[in-house]
């Protein structure tokens, strides 16, 4: 069963580089976040293994979705 991720970036550069990454490494990335709320919606619909969050995004930050991803 390959890992199921979740890719929180806001810019659009490191997202695709990071999929791009992941996926040649045989990982199964289900969903790409903008933003923090965008990514606590998607790790809500989609509960995947992991979530790679940026630390520094605009709306709410990465400790912030975590932390609320956590409690979910």
């Amino acid at each position: 069963m390959k890992t199921r991720v979740i890719i929180a970036d806001d810019h659009a550069i490191i997202r695709e580089g990071l999929k791009s990454l992941l996926e040649k490494k045989g990982v199964d990335v289900i969903a790409i976040a903008k933003n923090g709320r965008e990514a606590i919606d998607l790790a809500i619909e989609h509960q995947p293994d992991v979530v790679m969050m940026d630390i520094s995004m605009p709306d709410l930050n990465g400790f912030e979705a975590t932390a609320a991803i956590r409690q979910e």
